[in-house]
Parts: structure tokens; sequence; C-alpha cells
């Protein structure tokens, strides 16, 4: 990544934001250099693009992850990968995104360079393409939360990142994945460990210092799914399970179908270090959020081949079964817990781990 700005020390002020000269200078030195392609380049107010088909996929998110670099990935790659995966999550190839950066006075320059250098791999990599953004500038915040491994006096400097995104994707043809399509007798696959990026967010965040190393899973999952909707295109369920975990997403889907769920608490795919981080703190792994995973709910005729498509990818090889969709009791998930009973699981209440987005 070529370094255009000779003073490493340089950060962001609010003159970034006022549609002048420092703007031009970021937009043209930063975010084109890296992000640059044909669409964007024009630089319009708004994005002008050819759909080869009508049925299309859109979706909108805001990303305000505090610190926003963390273990295993950063805001940047965050803000592409939750974009892409709700379009993937409707069965849809992401083509086009916008990007707009609300950047607080005081970031330094260095961040904001590898931020955008991060977003131009994620997104290349995930196949979609910038074509429209926006940049402001605003005040830096007080009071912020000094993090563990930095002083306070370090920290106050420095300003942060908001990030909101919009995607475009195509969606397959003969592919409705929506949430209320599951159906008594289908099976419920999760496509790997769960947990892993709430709690190496918070493990930093809140300077828990914990031994076990925790890594965010922050991926695009459109070539997974993609390849298991070509093979089997009669798919019932997509649904990532990001704030709230696979809990909320599996409450979601048991009350958008009238279905009861049933998961096995011993089947749940949990690292060790994420299950330890989890027990000292009093958490579920299953309602921590995730932001590589997707929740896959298929026939049962279907369950075997469509768990061997997805251990076939390097983001599925943790992947596994971990219950199924029942008549009764309709709305409810309940869990089969090791010790032999059974307890229902509701929609996490408030929010135990603020910003994991």
């Amino acid at each position: 990544m070529k370094n255009t700005t000779a003073n490493n020390n340089e950060i962001v002020l609010m003159g970034h934001g006022g549609g002048g000269l420092l703007t031009k200078k970021i937009i043209e030195e930063i975010i084109l250099q890296e992000l640059n392609n044909p669409i964007l380049a024009q630089l319009d107010d708004s994005a002008c693009i050819t759909l080869p088909q009508k049925d299309i996929a859109f979706t909108t998110d805001s990303y305000v992850i505090d610190p926003i670099f963390f273990p295993g990935a950063d805001i940047g790659k965050l803000a592409v990968c939750g974009t892409v995966n709700d379009l993937a999550m409707q069965g849809a190839e992401p083509k086009y995104m916008s990007l707009a950066l609300i950047i607080e006075e005081g970031l330094p320059i260095s961040d904001f360079r590898k931020i955008i250098h991060s977003i131009k791999e994620t997104s290349s990599a995930a196949g979609v393409a910038i074509v429209t953004g926006d940049t402001k500038v605003i005040e830096r915040r007080k009071n912020r939360s000094a993090l563990s491994h930095k002083n306070d006096s370090q920290h106050e400097q420095e300003g942060g990142l908001f990030i909101n995104t919009t995607g475009i994707g195509l969606r397959l043809p003969k592919v409705d994945v929506a949430v209320s399509n599951a159906r008594p007798g289908d099976a419920v696959i999760v496509t790997g460990s769960i947990g892993d990026h709430g709690m190496a967010v918070l493990n930093l965040r809140e300077g828990l210092r914990l031994e076990s190393k925790l890594t965010s899973d922050v991926a695009p999952l459109w070539d997974m799914i993609s390849r298991v909707l070509e093979k089997i295109p009669g798919i019932h369920c997509l649904r990532d399970p990001t704030r709230g975990g696979v809990a909320a997403a599996l409450c979601d889907i048991a009350e958008a179908s009238s279905c009861g769920i049933t998961v096995t608490e011993s089947s749940l795919p949990v690292k060790n270090s994420v299950r330890g981080a989890c027990d000292l703190l009093g958490l579920e792994p299953i309602a921590v959020a995730n932001e590589g995973k997707a929740i896959v709910i298929c026939s049962d005729n279907d369950k075997n081949e469509v768990l061997r498509i997805i251990r076939s990818h390097p983001l599925g090889q943790d992947a596994c079964i971990i219950g199924n969709i029942t008549a009764e009791p309709a709305g409810i998930v309940l869990m089969k817990t090791r010790t032999g009973g059974e307890r229902i699981i509701d929609v996490p209440t408030g929010e135990a781990l603020p910003r994991i987005c």
C-alpha cells in the first residue's frame, strides 16, 4: 500500500470534512487509491449501474464498533462482510456497495489508511464493487471509554470512525430462503464455531486480558453459500447469527415459520477459548455474536449433502447439525441440555455485548 503522506503522525481534522482541498486530499490519495473503479472514479453524487435482471436484494447497515481494530479484523472488514453476508442470506450474489465514512477528528491518518486498505482487500475477495460513498468529519467525542492497551491521554487524542454501507445483490433464480420457510422435519446446520466475534471484541475492549487466544470470525460468506445453493437450490432458510447470536436467529426463524426448534447443547460447536471466556463472564455461547457464520435450514433428505458441501469450504470445516425443526411448540426454541433436561431459549434481552458491530 503506497503511502503518499510524509507525516506519519498526521490526523484527521475537521477541515477534512469541509469539502475543500483537505477533503479532496483524502478522497484522491487514500480512498480512490485503494478503491478506484470506473464507476466510483466519476465521483458523481450517485452511481449509475446496470443490472441484468430485476430480482435484486437490497440492504443497508451501520457499524459503530469500538475499538475499530480487534483480533482477526477491523471495522472496515466488518462493514464489507456484514453487508455482503446480509445479501448472501437472501441467496443474492453481492455486486455493488456504497461506503459512507463518518470520521471523528483526531483519527490518525495511518489508521484511516489501514481501514481503507482492509476494505479494498475484503471487497475484492467478496467480489463486490464499491461504487459510491460519502465522507463526513465530526468533532471529537468526549468521555470515550479508554481501552486497556492505551493510556487515557493517548486514547483521548485519537478519534474514532463509523461506517454506513448499502449493498445490492442479484438473487439466484428459483431460490427462496426466507426465515418463514422452515418446515417440521428440517435439519438445522450452523457453518462453524459460535461466539468467536463477540468474545474477541469483549476481551479487548474491556481489558479482560484472558490468556486464551480469542479471534473474531469476520468473513464474507457468499462463496461458501453460493456453492450450497448451486447444488441444492431448495434450501429452506438462511440466517446469519450476528447480534444476539444463534439464540436470536433461531427465535426469529421459529416465530416467522410458526414452528418449533429443538437444538442439542452438546452439538453446538464452541471453541474451548470461547467457552472458557463465557463461563468466566456468565455468558452463553449461543447468545454471543458471530460475523462469519450462517444458519442453514434444509430438508432432512438434503442435510448430509449440505453438510458435505459446507465442510469442503475453508470457512465451513467445523460445520455441524445442531438440531431440527418441529411442529410443536410453535414459535418456541428448546435446548436439550448436557444433563438430559430441556429448557427454553429466549431472545437475549438488552445488549450484553454492546457495539460488537
